[in-house]
């Protein structure tokens, strides 16, 4: 994927004189650099059109590798000496001492935040997070972040079908979602959103169960929660199904569930709040006496994260933007009997938003 970093620095440094972040995929939207979060704290600084680094030396290569030909400064420190001494410099050279310094305060651990304080020492540091701010950028989808969401999701519907093809009586839950991953990796994917969810039976009723050794019976509900990855970026994928005849209580609340995931769809569009999307599903469902069995927000923003924002709930007044890429996924569940969910992927347009997922909502799909 070609990706404009500086561009995303500008923004990021919009925010406030400096900025830092620790590794995690917001790191990896600003800078391209894939490091994992661990005892061994790195922190990227933004600072205007200036980019440092504190990193431990056994990290440094990979870092100048990923960033290639991008000036940066780097504060280096071993498992010798340990990082104290490499955030009293970067604290130092950066002239951060006495001023405020802007974090991602969804991911930056208190023992970091002490470090750069320490690092500050008599003259003090302020902290002032940027965490939202940092999230809503995000949630503003380049055209590149969006055609790698089509393609996960191309890829991942390409699995499913593959998959359903092959579904039998007898097979298990676990069963099902190792053919998924199969399939998946046949068809393309850079590795998985989340490990598949599938549901048999009345384990359809748990919204985020795991798959089991509960075995698929004729005339059951099947339900599969899925993703794959393309470039980093994941689908998110629910569909549910009936291997034979569906009973009268699971027809009802499929048409149900449909209905209510067409009608939030039809409401949202930029300038939209996110909780009048949430609402247009809730309310059908809630009519139909249903309300208490819906027990999750509608859906959620996708990205670099599996959830991200916006958050598609009742209560949240922020309004969609064009560009913003969306989960609808109302849901009926009652625990010990039947779960019914319809998931789909929406991304926000000029004037609308276009639903991205295109696999056969139908129950009967799997014949």
């Amino acid at each position: 994927m070609s990706v404009d970093y500086g561009a995303r620095q500008a923004k990021l440094s919009a925010l406030a004189d400096a900025v830092a972040i620790v590794p995690g995929t917001t790191m990896q939207y600003f800078t391209g650099l894939d490091f994992h979060l661990s005892e061994r704290p790195i922190v990227a600084m933004f600072m205007g059109d200036r980019l440092a680094f504190i990193c431990p030396e056994l990290e440094v290569p990979k870092l100048q590798d990923g960033l290639g030909d991008r000036e940066i400064e780097i504060f280096r420190w071993t498992d010798e000496d340990w990082y104290e001494g490499a955030f009293v410099e970067a604290v130092a050279t950066l002239g951060l001492a006495g001023g405020t310094l802007a974090l991602d305060d969804m991911t930056m651990r208190v023992f970091e935040w002490l470090a750069f304080q320490r690092g500050a020492g008599r003259m003090g540091l302020t902290a002032r997070g940027v965490g939202q701010e940092i999230l809503h950028i995000r949630a503003i989808k380049e055209t590149a972040e969006v055609a790698a969401i089509r393609r996960a999701i191309q890829i991942s519907e390409e699995a499913l079908a593959r998959t359903l093809h092959q579904v039998e009586p007898g097979m298990s839950e676990r069963e099902i979602a190792n053919l998924l991953e199969t399939e998946l990796t046949a068809a393309g994917a850079q590795g998985l959103s989340f490990a598949p969810l599938v549901l048999v039976g009345e384990r359809a009723a748990l919204p985020h169960g795991n798959s089991g050794d509960r075995v698929l019976g004729q005339n059951e509900t099947l339900l599969i929660d899925f993703g794959g990855l393309w470039d980093g970026y994941p689908a998110d994928i629910t569909r549910t199904f009936c291997l034979g005849e569906p009973s009268a209580q699971l027809s009802e609340l499929y048409d149900l569930v449909l209905r209510a995931n067409r009608a939030a769809i039809a409401v949202a569009g930029p300038g939209v709040p996110c909780q009048e999307v949430d609402r247009a599903a809730r309310e059908i469902i809630t009519e139909a006496g249903y309300g208490e069995a819906f027990i999750h927000r509608l859906g959620h923003g996708l990205g670099l994260d599996v959830h991200e924002l916006p958050q598609m709930a009742d209560g949240v007044e922020a309004t969609l933007e064009e560009g913003m890429v969306f989960t609808v996924e109302p849901g009926v569940y009652l625990a010990g009997e039947v779960g019914v969910r319809v998931e789909d992927i929406c991304l926000v347009t000029a004037d609308g938003v276009e639903v991205l997922t295109s696999f056969p909502r139908a129950l009967d799909a799997l014949g």
